[in-house]
């Protein structure tokens, strides 16, 4: 990368951690009021689970390549 410039990993970073505490977001919505007809792998909490990872490898990427001044 040149000098200056502002790496794209740093914009993927943000699109991951923006996607991640959206779901992660949805999932706990969803942990205090559980749908009425939960699907077979609801106990397992999936969305939580994702998004939170979703969010960490978006704030890594995010502070890892962010422009330094």
């Amino acid at each position: 990368m040149h000098e200056g410039g502002i790496s794209i990993w740093f914009f993927i970073g943000l699109s991951l951690a923006g996607d991640g505490a959206l779901i992660f977001g949805s999932g706990l919505w969803e942990l205090a009021h559980p749908p009425a007809n939960p699907v077979v792998l609801y106990s397992l909490h999936a969305n939580i689970w994702w998004g939170a990872l979703l969010l960490a490898i978006g704030l890594f990427y995010s502070f890892r390549f962010r422009t330094r001044t």
